[in-house]
């Protein structure tokens, strides 16, 4: 387990493709009314938090995470970072689960997350870590980040200094601040 800055992580808003069961990895759809919402309401959350000057303000690159980010931070200027992007899905991007799911059975047999591992074409896990350590690792104190579900949950397997394998066991709300602080979590509501 590293020495971290404390961390208020947030998953983009729902999404038109997050509503269909779309997979989106690198591909992209707007937030929907209710991620508009669930934005507004990291914002309401984190407004004490960002009237710190020196808290530093990020988000992936993809739409989704830039409208986010542009409801919770505002007029406050803040910075994209490629490494805290969704893991890529590669030939599922586009697909619904239940259609992935009748194609490659075997791929979903063993765990709710684990395929993300294992999608033809797509980042592995171990390469979502390494991008994802780099990243943090040059942060220089506190920084509030918008990025996406199973990044969020990497940079959290990070601080805790847990194995991938250890993925599906942390929650993910789309609309909650996750603050991580001495190596601990919590979901801010």
């Amino acid at each position: 387990m590293g020495n971290w800055p404390d961390l208020w992580l947030m998953r983009h808003g729902q999404t038109e493709w997050n509503a269909a069961g779309r997979m989106q990895g690198h591909m992209d759809s707007p937030l929907t009314a209710l991620g508009r919402t669930q934005a507004a309401r990291q914002a309401r959350i984190m407004a004490p938090v960002l009237a710190d000057p020196g808290i530093a303000r990020i988000a992936s690159p993809l739409g989704r995470a830039v409208q986010t980010a542009g409801i919770v931070f505002g007029e406050r200027p803040y910075a994209t970072d490629p490494r805290f992007r969704e893991i890529s899905v590669g030939a599922f991007e586009g697909r619904t689960r239940p259609e992935l799911e009748a194609a490659f059975p075997e791929l979903f047999a063993e765990s709710w997350l684990g395929w993300y591992d294992r999608a033809p074409g797509g980042e592995r896990l171990d390469g979502l870590r390494a991008r994802v350590t780099a990243a943090l690792s040059d942060l220089s104190g506190p920084a509030a980040i918008v990025c996406h579900g199973i990044t969020l949950r990497m940079i959290r397997l990070v601080v805790l200094g847990w194995p991938d394998n250890r993925l599906e066991e942390l929650e993910v709300r789309q609309g909650a601040v996750h603050l991580m602080r001495d190596g601990q979590h919590q979901m801010l509501v």
